[in-house]
């Protein structure tokens, strides 16, 4: 499995840097109310101090109370800076994470095919949602109070050199136990919780199958086999998540630890400075306030390391996914004139060994319709997908108009691929058939309604700005084919591929969606893979394949007289439709 990207170190921190700064007042802003409460603050140790040294020296009783009212003015004040920068920078990361949030979206929706199964769909989803999740938690919670600590520590170390340089000579014994053990930690979590979010990823790819595929699990009795998988994924993420808090917990010991010393040597240097008279009783008081101040941001600090080590393994798969070459946003509309396809010498296998294409090459005139026929695994999708653009060439080229269609970016060029597999997204009826031309107005709309015979549209209840889908009007198999169909009017193509476009429906259908396909169509080049050979004959070529290789090339009527496979196809065809019009009382398949 070939997972999608994942940024490095310092290509995540630098485009988190340009998300953040796309408004650039905002965070020079949130810094200033952080430094204002952190100073707020820092007035409450200070003025205690001036309690204990009024006290110890019978200084009038107006200066206490004075300093009294000093600390719960000033604590209220730092309350609400802290609270009111806390929420500013929430708002603000809040923001940045939206726009990540819909450039990812954006990214995911023009990466090839392709490339989404091999990573496989469990990839993306742990991305698109479990990623982003814990960047949401680190935004509205961790990341104000850790940059609230931050300030917090700065402001109180600077006080403690203000008092004396000595108190915070004494409260930096303490560091070097807190960096060596948060270096422990990152080298140690870091790359755990990368492993824990890929197993998470692995888990719900595993997940996601077994309910996709319930039914037929449960038909073969293979639900055994499935559990265990799940299960074998879920232990995996058990385990590495059990290793992370065993990490954390050791790393919390390193951090009590530096606490000791740091509050042991600003007491011990306080009564030193005290017994040899270089500082006052109240100075030593508010400096072993200000570093017992400190143990909650700093722990706070060191805390959300472990959140924030999260966050950034999942901001670092979220900016991989913007590192993905992706098919760029195509409006539609491309009306140019009819491309030359050249197929040239193609082999393509989806396992090593197992060639699905065989040397395959064609060519299909500007403005020449092309069916491709043959049995259930010939290769026709196959070939389909590759001159579409899902999956890249083993061997060979794929061009039109002489330039190569790039894996994933076939749209650019013109080219687009219709398939059965027909979506219909929840939306109008409009935005449906803007997803192909997102500039078209309403008549032109109404235009390619009308083309491919969905006169049905004009009978809703709103006409166009009827919602369908799962949460509006439900259609019908033939009435989304012909939305399909309609886009690519809309869209006019260069060349158009139809891989079995009409297949899923009856024969009455077949014969209105076949004059809606010409009509979609127009003088676009198209490549038909013809499920119903009622296609094939109203081609103006025909391409028969069998096991990955073309093994006829000519017209419907040449190809009939030749005695050949597709002569025998056209007999088991017909003798088919003879069949069926009998038992169906006479109503043929066209």
């Amino acid at each position: 499995m070939n997972l999608l990207p994942i940024a490095d170190a310092a290509t995540t921190r630098r485009l988190t840097w340009r998300l953040l700064t796309r408004r650039p007042w905002a965070p020079a802003g949130v810094a200033a109310l952080f430094v204002i409460a952190a100073a707020c603050g820092l007035a409450a140790p200070a003025l205690l101090g001036v309690i204990v040294s009024t006290v110890d020296s019978d200084g009038p009783a107006g200066t206490i109370v004075a300093a009294a009212v000093g600390i719960l003015g000033a604590g209220a004040l730092a309350a609400f800076l802290t609270a009111y920068a806390q929420a500013a920078m929430a708002r603000l990361l809040q923001n940045a994470l939206a726009d990540l949030r819909e450039d990812v979206f954006a990214t995911t929706l023009r990466i090839p095919q392709a490339s989404i199964e091999r990573a496989g769909v469990g990839d993306v989803l742990s991305r698109v949602s479990g990623d982003v999740e814990a960047v949401g938690e680190a935004v509205s919670g961790v990341l104000p109070a850790f940059t609230s600590a931050a300030f917090t520590i700065i402001l109180t170390v600077t006080g403690l050199g203000v008092i004396d340089w000595r108190f915070a000579v004494a409260a930096a014994l303490a560091a070097p136990i807190q960096v060596l053990g948060l270096r422990w930690f990152l080298g140690k979590s870091g790359p755990m919780y990368r492993r824990v979010r890929i197993a998470e990823g692995e888990r719900t790819g595993q997940l996601v199958e077994a309910f996709e595929g319930a039914g037929t699990i449960t038909s073969l009795g293979r639900g055994e086999r499935h559990s265990a998988r799940v299960a074998s994924a879920s232990r995996e993420a058990v385990e590495l998540s059990m290793g992370a808090t065993k990490v954390m917990a050791r790393f919390w010991n390193r951090v009590n630890t530096a606490e000791f010393v740091g509050l042991a040597s600003v007491l011990a240097v306080g009564y030193w400075l005290t017994s040899s008279g270089l500082a006052g009783i109240g100075m030593a008081t508010a400096a072993a306030l200000l570093f017992f101040r400190l143990f909650d941001p700093i722990g706070t600090v060191l805390a959300e390391f472990d959140e924030l080590q999260k966050a950034f393994a999942g901001l670092s798969r979220l900016f991989g996914v913007l590192q993905h070459k992706g098919d760029p946003e195509v409006d539609g509309g491309w009306t140019g004139s009819a491309g030359r396809l050249e197929v040239r010498n193609v082999s393509f296998s989806y396992t090593p060994g197992r060639l699905v294409l065989d040397d395959v090459s064609l060519t299909v005139a500007p403005g020449e319709r092309v069916a491709v026929v043959g049995a259930s695994g010939s290769g026709k999708s196959t070939l389909a997908a590759l001159i579409a653009g899902i999956h890249p060439p083993g061997e060979g080229r794929v061009l039109l108009d002489g330039e190569p269609v790039e894996t994933g970016r076939a749209a650019a060029s013109g080219v687009m691929l219709v398939t059965q597999e027909v979506r219909t997204f929840s939306g109008t009826v409009a935005d449906n058939l803007r997803l192909a031309s997102p500039k078209a107005d309403d008549a032109a709309l109404d235009a390619a309604v009308r083309a491919v015979g969905a006169d049905w549209v004009g009978e809703l209840s709103e006409g166009l700005a009827t919602v369908v889908g799962e949460h509006g009007v439900a259609l019908t198999g033939e009435q989304a084919q012909q939305l399909a169909l309609a886009r690519v009017a809309l869209a006019g193509p260069r060349l158009a591929i139809l891989d079995e476009a009409t297949a899923e429906t009856g024969a009455r259908a077949a014969k209105r969606l076949d004059r809606a396909t010409a009509e979609a169509v127009g003088g676009a080049s198209a490549l038909i893979i013809a499920h119903r050979l009622t296609q094939a004959a109203a081609a103006d070529r025909v391409i028969v394949m069998e096991a990955g290789r073309i093994v006829e090339s000519g017209a419907h009527d040449e190809l009939t007289r030749a005695g050949g496979p597709y002569a025998r196809l056209w007999e088991a065809w017909t003798r088919h439709a003879r069949g069926t019009a009998v038992t169906s009382g006479g109503s043929g398949t066209g």
